[in-house]
């Protein structure tokens, strides 16, 4: 697979806008643009391998690629409270 600059600044900016919406639902803040990006970029690689297990088709364009990275990025951030122990009652700060 061959990766443009053009291809490589979407991938970039969809992640950091699905890590700072996952951020925003979650934490009510988001994390930083680094930690943003990465856990967006991750999200979009669970919400694009969980969403079509599940049947789910979002469509094709930049919004759905945004839900489904968003998606995937709060999966991962319930995944990571739960490892760490933050239980519901720390999970959902506001």
């Amino acid at each position: 697979m061959h990766l443009n600059t053009e291809s490589l600044l979407v991938i970039l900016l969809v992640g950091v806008v699905a890590g700072w919406l996952a951020g925003q639902i979650v934490r009510g803040a988001g994390f930083g643009l680094i930690a943003d990006m990465a856990i967006g970029i991750v999200g979009a690689l669970i919400g694009s391998w969980l969403l079509p297990q599940l049947h789910i088709a979002l469509g094709s364009g930049i919004v759905p690629a945004i839900a489904n990275a968003t998606i995937g990025a709060i999966i991962l951030l319930l995944i990571i409270s739960v490892v760490r122990g933050g239980g519901r009652r720390n999970f959902w700060r506001r």
